[in-house]
């Protein structure tokens, strides 16, 4: 029952708003944006509200999140709008989260995590969806905003061992 939930039906929402970022219309992308955005906001604060959170939606939350950046990404890098370098410093709390996941699985400590959301990788969601309008309107993004990227996820790192820590400890 909770994998039907409304907020995890919003969740799953932002696959098909990543397929309309494959318009060339600059306000379909926009809506697209905003829309995934608004998504990833409201699905969370209704899990909570109606008690409906589950390891699912904690899981299943991030991971569209991702398909809708990694998308986006992809068109944007096809259209020449980012470099490469550029791209990967907008996903490089995603190395960072491989990196703990490595950790977890050779300490043999998976069965002991609790997935949750963590501050710093909703810092770092919300700034690859502004970027993510600031490309679709054809604006170019600054160097000091891809470094933030590769910081935030350095932060969103070692939250993840403060949290792990924390758990260990109950």
């Amino acid at each position: 029952m909770a994998m039907l939930s409304l907020s995890n039906t919003l969740s799953l929402l932002r696959a098909p708003l990543a397929l309309a970022l494959l318009s060339s219309s600059t306000a379909v992308r926009l809506a697209a944006i905003f829309l995934a955005m608004c998504t990833d906001c409201l699905d969370g604060y209704l899990a909570r509200k109606n008690r409906t959170a589950s390891q699912f939606g904690a899981i299943l939350d991030p991971a569209m999140d991702k398909f809708f950046v990694y998308f986006a990404l992809a068109i944007f890098l096809s259209e020449g709008r980012l470099e490469i370098w550029e791209a990967c410093a907008m996903i490089a709390r995603d190395f960072f989260l491989f990196i703990f996941a490595i950790y977890l699985s050779c300490f043999r400590m998976w069965h002991n995590y609790r997935y949750r959301s963590i501050r710093w990788g909703k810092v770092s969601t919300a700034m690859q969806f502004i970027s993510l309008l600031v490309l679709a309107l054809g604006f170019h993004i600054p160097f000091f905003v891809f470094a933030l990227f590769v910081v935030t996820g350095l932060l969103a790192f070692i939250e993840l061992f403060k949290v792990r820590t924390s758990q260990g400890s109950k």
